[in-house]
């Protein structure tokens, strides 16, 4: 009690006077503001809630009047594209939106926020314009920057060229290891409604030291370098053709060099429009590879040109009950037919009703083609450091999770005092 009494007063001690509070603008809940649930993964979802307040948060499509199904995909230059679905629920069922966003690949994390919190309350307008709170709503127009205008996507002067280039290291050291890394990566990216050109090259080289003890040292070292180049053509809402090409060396793989290039066709059952949302595609390619290894394989072969084709099949879905993705993929040398490999991928994330959600994923392989595995045995430390690649005939792996929320329906406010959520 002694010390209950303590803490009360001092609190009171530090509570400023009553008449000298400010508080800061209450939440809109009960107010009859609209009740959003905002179903994004790549949202700023605290800027969001400081900055648009005439909307009330909810943390289930279930309490919304408004679902905001927010979808993203990657652009040529870099940035991303934002598509925003508006559906309607309860009062408003059957009255739905889009807008888009697209930030550019230069643009800060604050500028592309902002850009989305813009086309984000634009599309609620629609919605807001029916509640208590539309007559506190005031609309303008952003003033127009001094200075010539942007140029128009004609008079670009890199004809939609985008290049970027990087390079990181590290060096970890403790009394009896140390490791050194370096990597380098460079690509050039040209991306139009008819054509997409993609130009990567990765090089990186890793050395690991390691005291045995008794004077006794192990260096592992290994060198991977990867240059790719990709050019797709469009051919109409459903049809795409693509030709790919590399050169490589992967001590994992036991190459010291591999070269390699194919050809393809893509059919997606759903317009390519509707990407974002939902995408079914039926992929075939057929190509050619020339391998040179490090060490004499279990086939006995030093080098050797290959030819193959693969089968893939991909569905994914974003709606507002989750998402999901499933894929197949099989892969078939033509010299021997018995070389196969067979992968079937999969991930469901859905909320099966209010507050609850299950996930789960998983992978299931059927290896039969590693001809690129070295004769002879490994030795324990190439096991442990997983610097070969090893025999096998299957891989799987799956995970699973549910969680469940419940409580105020509300997800208004943020307080980032001591970091805290």
């Amino acid at each position: 009690m002694r010390y209950a009494a303590v803490l009360t007063a001092l609190a009171a001690a530090l509570a400023p006077p009553a008449a000298a509070q400010v508080s800061p603008p209450a939440p809109p809940t009960g107010t009859g503001a609209l009740r959003v649930f905002l179903d994004c993964t790549r949202c700023d979802f605290d800027f969001l809630r400081q900055e648009i307040t005439f909307i009330n948060y909810v943390r289930d499509r279930k309490d919304a009047e408004v679902h905001v199904l927010v979808t993203t995909l990657g652009t040529g230059s870099g940035g991303l594209e934002y598509t925003l679905e508006y559906i309607g629920l309860e009062r408003f069922a059957g009255v739905e939106a889009s807008l888009r966003y697209v930030s550019s690949g230069t643009d800060t994390s604050d500028e592309r926020r902002r850009g989305f919190a813009q086309v984000f309350q634009l599309g609620l307008m629609r919605y807001v314009a029916e509640t208590p709170l539309a007559s506190q709503i005031t609309i303008g127009r952003r003033g127009q920057a001094a200075g010539p205008s942007a140029a128009a996507p004609g008079e670009d002067p890199w004809n939609f060229w985008i290049f970027r280039l990087s390079t990181n290291g590290d060096y970890r050291s403790e009394a009896r290891t140390s490791r050194k890394a370096f990597r380098t990566s460079f690509s050039a990216n040209r991306t139009t409604e008819a054509w997409k050109i993609s130009l990567n090259s990765n090089i990186s080289y890793s050395e690991s030291r390691f005291d045995l003890g008794e004077g006794e040292i192990f260096v592992n070292v290994t060198r991977n370098y990867e240059h790719r180049g990709l050019v797709v053509k469009s051919l109409g809402d459903h049809w795409s053709a693509a030709a790919r090409g590399s050169v490589s060396r992967s001590t994992f793989f036991n190459q010291a060099l591999a070269l390699s290039t194919s050809a393809g066709l893509e059919y997606d059952i759903f317009p390519y429009a509707e990407s974002t949302r939902r995408a079914f595609t039926i992929r075939y390619q057929v190509g050619v590879e020339r391998n040179r290894y490090e060490e004499m394989t279990i086939f006995n072969k030093l080098k050797e040109t290959l030819a193959g084709h693969s089968l893939e099949a991909s569905l994914s879905l974003r709606q507002p009950w989750g998402t999901s993705g499933l894929s197949f993929e099989f892969v078939q040398f033509l010299h021997d037919l018995s070389k196969q490999r067979a992968e079937l991928d999969w991930n469901f994330d859905v909320r099966l009703f209010r507050g609850f959600s299950f996930d789960i994923d998983g992978n299931v392989s059927r290896v039969r083609d590693q001809l690129y595995l070295p004769a002879g045995d490994r030795s324990a430390e190439e096991i442990l450091l997983l610097r070969r690649q090893l025999a096998t005939t299957h891989r799987y792996s799956v995970g699973f999770g549910i969680s469940y929320q419940f409580g105020s329906i509300y997800n208004n406010v943020v307080n980032p005092r001591f970091g805290g959520r």
